[in-house]
């Protein structure tokens, strides 16, 4: 079964209610999973960059735009709590060394390894050493690049898949290129999911019938809200259809084999005879 992925990200805006109602939305729709994003902002962005002007519902500057937007501990730890009473997984991309310790306190299943950060040899070997099954996004890479994070997690025995992604926000659906999914199976001998940021549902559904492990999407209670990710997110009723309609692309795409299939039998019986 495609392992199915409900990216909440930033898209919270630092309001745990708001995280909390995305991930009852994922669990309600049948979502594996969600994965948040976590950054400690100073290990992240340079102080000229943080002194910096941006207006934002937190303030004036780079700084409280992105610290309004992070999440702590206290705000992890009732989001682990509510996705264990659901049933439900989550986990995380670090931007950095500090935030992967911090998600390394938590029991998490898995790992997640942003395109931003497949680049980062000390990242993707904190990670890797971890033995968790990780999802390594693709984006704005090339072949040695993606090279190197497969000899870094098979060189630990760390399962991993990598994901297809094209950093673009939003995706144009001219600029997926997601026959990509079937060459870097084929040049990595991998698992290969989809993580992506089109608006709307074809491209993924396209990715579906090409076979991928895994798919994720962001998702938001409201596309017009605040926020970089949301325009090329998920409202509720799209994750409810990209979920039943991937699991039902799935199944149609059969054993391929040339013959009568069970369902045809009566069929054959009754028109041949």
């Amino acid at each position: 079964m495609i392992f199915t992925i409900a990216e909440i990200g930033i898209n919270h805006n630092g309001d745990l209610k708001l995280a909390e109602k995305l991930i009852y939305m994922a669990y309600v729709y049948g979502c594996h999973s969600v994965k948040f994003q976590k950054r400690k902002v100073d290990s992240v962005y340079t102080k000229e960059f943080l002194d910096s002007p941006r207006e934002s519902p937190w303030g004036t500057t780079q700084r409280e735009q992105k610290e309004g937007i992070e999440f702590g501990v206290s705000e992890y730890d009732a989001i682990d709590s509510l996705c264990h009473s659901l049933g439900i997984h989550w986990f995380a991309s670090a931007w950095d060394l500090d935030s992967q310790e911090f998600l390394n306190s938590y029991d998490l299943p898995y790992h997640k390894i942003a395109s931003a950060m497949i680049t980062n040899v000390d990242l993707l070997t904190n990670v890797a050493g971890r033995k968790k099954h990780t999802f390594i996004s693709t984006g704005m890479s090339s072949e040695n690049e993606i090279g190197l994070a497969v000899e870094i997690f098979r060189n630990h025995s760390c399962s991993f898949e990598l994901m297809h992604c094209v950093a673009e926000y939003p995706l144009s659906p001219s600029n997926a290129n997601l026959k990509r999914i079937s060459t870097l199976k084929d040049l990595y001998g991998c698992d290969v999911g989809y993580s992506g940021h089109e608006v709307g549902l074809s491209v993924s559904y396209a990715a579906c019938a090409m076979g991928i492990s895994s798919l994720e999407r962001h998702v938001t209670m409201d596309r017009s809200m605040y926020g970089s990710d949301q325009a090329s997110s998920l409202e509720m009723n799209g994750l409810r259809l990209l979920v039943k309609s991937s699991r039902e692309i799935e199944l149609s795409i059969g054993n391929g084999l040339v013959s009568p299939g069970e369902s045809e039998m009566s069929s054959l019986k009754k028109l041949r005879s």
